[in-house]
């Protein structure tokens, strides 16, 4: 942390959160009072003791760096003693707020204590160990490919036949009309999905729950369903015609249905900026979005990871740092999930940021994305100069030039976030730089900066 010289802003230390609730007791903790014994090293830590209810103070330390150079993941990682099982804790929460605005607080240079350099062994033990896994050999032989093909080969059998079926589901719906579809309700949709996941295609299953909520949905319904039915019959057919499309487009497909793949190409060093960073929940799993800008390179990537419903994933990376790491790269035409190699110093901030588009070049770019992936609901782009304003006599808002001969509409999502309240504040009327994804249904703001110098704020 020395080494950049500077600290993390309480946005950014707050960004980590899992939820309202840790963020205000942390926020309670960022003071010196509660704390003893603080410190912080030049390789990425910070540590402390807070004194809580009972006669032992809990001891806290944080690892900024999360394993950067040592195989680790990205973000910081966090130990505490007390009972929480939130991470990270407001004990945590509270010491990086403390080291992020009082450097007397919680001084540079200092001896970490044995407490905490114990914990950080171990997790600079385990780091090695699984990176030097991942170099090995498997030592299965031949019994081991020979069954993951089997396996492969069985699953593909059985994505087939879903999605046969499939199809002629479809036929059946637009033989019969699409005013079948609202009689029918919702229990037919949920009995084909059902039908896909038992094929094991999670990807047609989640769309065909998609079609399903789209009848009576409000005005223009049949046309959205027609268009939602159109894309499915399209995946379908990329399925069954999977061994005549190019190599690219086939790997799309098999992302799309669902099928895992391993993250191969070739690591692509650079310095990453954080751009945005939010999660999306269901029943199920809770998952969290993360997207990159290559300085370097100008390439976008989308950071993956996934947490159990109702707790936030591990993998955390607040807007406004900039990243030294290899990514490597999905299989796919067009794709930009990514997997984090190699990092190569601690996540630290930064004032870059990305490029900008006009909003008219933002929409020729989205519907140059398609043609490699045309089941893509958005593209990342960052738009320069923008104002945001209200859609005159409509409801609704906007991102227009600042000379007012394009805009692009933002999404309905977008209009109720708070973080329309903040990019509005940030503008007050002046363009401002905006990222966040562009597509079909408008333009999703995720973080702006001011137009001539400022950090990124989160929109998320």
């Amino acid at each position: 942390m020395t080494q950049q010289g500077v600290r993390w802003t309480a946005d950014q230390v707050l960004a980590l959160a899992p939820d309202t609730p840790s963020q205000r007791a942390g926020s309670k903790l960022g003071v010196a009072g509660p704390w003893s014994e603080t410190g912080s090293s030049g390789e990425g830590t910070v540590w402390g003791l807070c004194k809580g209810s009972g006669s032992k103070p809990y001891q806290t330390v944080v690892d900024i760096t999360g394993g950067a150079g040592a195989g680790g993941p990205a973000g910081p990682a966090y130990k505490c003693s007390c009972p929480s099982r939130k991470f990270p804790c407001k004990h945590a929460l509270g010491l990086l707020l403390l080291w992020s605005g009082d450097d007397a607080a919680v001084p540079d240079g200092a001896p970490v204590p044995d407490w905490a350099d114990e914990w950080l062994a171990g997790r600079r033990k385990r780091a090695e160990s699984k990176s030097a896994g991942r170099g090995g050999s498997s030592g299965g032989g031949s019994a081991g490919p020979e069954a993951a093909r089997r396996r492969a080969e069985r699953r593909a059998e059985r994505v087939t036949a879903g999605a046969t079926e499939l199809e002629q589901r479809l036929t059946d719906l637009l033989r019969g009309g699409l005013a079948t579809a609202e009689q029918a309700g919702y229990g037919l949709w949920e009995e084909t999905a059902a039908r896909m996941v038992d094929a094991q295609a999670p990807g047609l299953a989640a769309r065909v729950r998609e079609l399903g909520a789209i009848p009576s949905s409000g005005p223009g319904w049949p046309v959205r369903l027609l268009e939602e039915c159109a894309l499915l019959h399209l995946l379908d057919q990329g399925w069954l015609h999977r061994a005549s499309l190019p190599e690219g487009l086939a790997a799309t497909v098999r992302s799309r249905i669902g099928l895992p793949a391993a993250a191969e190409g070739a690591p692509l060093r650079d310095q990453w900026l954080v751009l945005a960073q939010y999660d999306t929940s269901d029943s199920r799993l809770t998952t969290r979005r993360i997207w990159l800008h290559g300085s370097r390179s100008g390439r976008s990537a989308l950071l993956l990871s996934y947490g159990a419903a109702g707790r936030a994933p591990a993998l955390a990376l607040p807007v406004g740092l900039a990243l030294d790491a290899e990514l490597i790269p999905y299989p796919g035409a067009g794709q930009l999930r990514v997997d984090l190699g190699e990092q190569f110093a601690p996540p630290a901030p930064t004032s870059a940021r990305p490029p900008g588009l006009r909003p008219a070049e933002a929409a020729v770019r989205y519907g140059t994305a398609l043609r490699a992936d045309p089941w893509l609901d958005s593209w990342p782009v960052t738009l320069d100069g923008v104002i945001p304003a209200p859609v005159p006599d409509e409801d609704g808002w906007q991102l227009t030039d600042a000379d007012g001969d394009f805009a692009l509409p933002l999404t309905p999502a977008a209009t109720s976030r708070p973080g329309l309240w903040r990019l509005a504040a940030l503008s007050g009327g002046a363009p401002v730089t905006v990222f966040g994804e562009c597509g079909h249904r408008g333009f999703t703001p995720l973080a702006a900066w001011p137009q001539e110098a400022g950090e990124a704020i989160s929109l998320c």
